[in-house]
């Protein structure tokens, strides 16, 4: 769920660094949420996850799945039980270590930095912040849902090839 900004945007110095989206799933549709904040870290995250679950669907959803990978401020069963104990409609699913290909933030970061941070040219967080505000406001209107081309049969014969090792 947390993406780093690369190191190298240093011209004249790093003025982001984090980037925090969050991608949920409703009627098949991709809804982004997005925050800049100057750090990393639970107090960033938990913002994140307070942003979403105060929206609706999700304020009154009977569940909320919050699927996120096992970034630092996020990871374990410690954050499970912060998350639920302050959701308890929330159901967290980490995603396996090492299975960037399923997680759908990942995709998304991958736009972002192709279509909105490259060249890396910005001298202030607040010039990166309304660049990627400006893009989260466009790409809502324009995009489309991902196509998962990765079969339950792909994966059973992934887990086939991987399974004598």
């Amino acid at each position: 769920m947390v993406s780093v900004v690369p190191r190298d945007m240093a011209k004249p110095k790093p003025v982001l660094k984090r980037l925090q989206v969050m991608v949920t799933m409703c009627n098949a549709l991709p809804q982004r949420f997005g925050r800049c904040d100057h750090t990393t870290g639970i107090v960033p995250f938990d913002a994140l996850v307070d942003l979403v679950m105060a929206q609706k669907p999700y304020q009154s959803a009977k569940r909320v799945f919050l699927i996120i990978d096992n970034g630092s401020s996020h990871r374990g069963q410690k954050s499970v039980q912060r998350l639920q104990s302050r959701y308890k409609n929330l159901v967290v699913v980490h995603l396996p270590v090492h299975a960037s290909w399923l997680n759908q933030v990942e995709i998304c970061f991958s736009v972002v930095q192709r279509k909105v941070l490259t060249p890396n040219d910005f001298t202030s967080l607040a010039t990166v912040a309304q660049r990627l505000y400006e893009f989260e406001s466009y790409y809502e209107e324009i995009a489309d849902p991902f196509e998962w081309k990765f079969t339950r049969q792909d994966l059973k014969q992934l887990l086939a090839k991987l399974d004598p090792h």
